[in-house]
């Protein structure tokens, strides 16, 4: 047991500095420090403090060989890790050969330093060189990046930059296809839950066109398909709301969007057309709808009939707007994707 002299001026400094200082390490110990003044035991400032015994007899041995002085002193010594001389070849390496584990880790890195090391300590040396576990993304096979960079500088920022002037509205177009079938999401519960899996399998497509500044959406709506006809009556519907402007749409590069009767179509119109470069879903901001809508009406949830099914994504789009608008301006921000050939995950 360690007994202390406090002086007055030394409550003082503690009673202050215990949540006043800037620095957490020397407030946990001025916190130590205090709780001793007060006459706690060493095992109830241990708890109250959240530290262990030994910190505690540490801290109290530190005031009494060199008083508050110490306590304020940072601790000099800093270990440096063995791994840190290799640490160039480490950060080389696992830039070309990211592991999926931390067991996989330890292994190469004993296999390239020879030095073994348990999990955790092969963790907090990847945090330490920038390392974490990161969701793996995906991109299209044939998807250009380039191409992708040349497309949103040279041609889509600047009709988005109209729309914001209020010279120009810019819709994004696409089609979904919901398939009355269970999607399976995420839920809290205690036990596994299960879905039943509807008879049937109707499909409601939804031709959309999503407006890049208010986020005013449009749709066609059907039981059969998408096609030419589908997009040409998207194109009157918006011609016929007498906008006052130019609009440009942007579409990806499916077939029956690129055909003679939709072009014509549009220029009669005065709708200009604008295609996405190919493989590019990341650049065309209405995918965020379809996967709002399966998350809010359709992740884990049960329609006994098609009817029902299509009620409750008609209903989530018609009051997105008026029920989830905050919601929908974070979603719809035009901010895009953007990826490097460096992030490509190696074959």
């Amino acid at each position: 047991m360690y007994h202390c002299n406090f002086s007055e001026k030394d409550k003082k400094i503690i009673r202050h500095a215990r949540i006043y200082d800037p620095n957490p390490a020397i407030r946990k110990r001025m916190g130590i420090l205090w709780y001793k003044v007060l006459g706690y035991p060493h095992y109830e400032i241990a708890r109250l403090s959240e530290v262990c015994n030994t910190t505690v007899t540490a801290t109290l041995r530190r005031y009494q060989e060199g008083g508050i002085e110490k306590i304020r002193q940072r601790n000099p010594y800093r270990p440096q890790s063995e791994l840190q001389e290799y640490r160039a070849i480490l950060v080389t390496h696992f830039s070309d050969h990211p592991p999926a584990s931390l067991n996989q880790a330890a292994t190469e890195i004993e296999r390239l330093t020879g030095i073994k090391r348990s999990p955790s300590s092969v963790r907090t040396f990847l945090v330490a060189i920038g390392m974490y576990r990161r969701k793996v993304g995906m991109v299209p096979g044939k998807a250009d990046p380039d191409k992708q960079e040349e497309f949103i500088n040279k041609k889509l920022q600047p009709v988005l930059d109209e729309a914001r002037e209020g010279k120009r509205q810019v819709y994004f177009v696409d089609a979904a296809h919901f398939v009355l079938a269970p999607f399976l999401g995420f839920l809290w519960s205690f036990t596994r839950l299960f879905v039943r899996a509807p008879a049937g399998r109707n499909r409601f497509n939804i031709l959309g066109a999503l407006n890049a500044i208010t986020h005013e959406i449009v749709t066609v709506r059907n039981d059969t398909y998408i096609n030419a006809l589908s997009i040409c009556e998207l194109l009157h519907e918006l011609a016929a709301r007498n906008i006052g402007v130019a609009i440009t749409l942007i579409l990806d590069n499916a077939r029956y969007q690129k055909c003679c009767i939709v072009s014509e179509l549009a220029r009669t119109l005065n709708i200009d057309l604008l295609y996405l470069p190919p493989y590019s879903p990341n650049l065309n901001i209405i995918e965020r709808l379809w996967k709002f809508v399966k998350k809010q009406v359709l992740y884990s949830k049960y329609y006994a009939d098609f009817p029902a099914f299509k009620n409750a994504i008609s209903k989530c789009l018609d009051e997105a707007q008026a029920t989830q608008k905050s919601k929908l301006d974070s979603l719809f921000s035009l901010k895009f994707q953007r990826f490097k050939i460096s992030q490509m995950a190696p074959a």
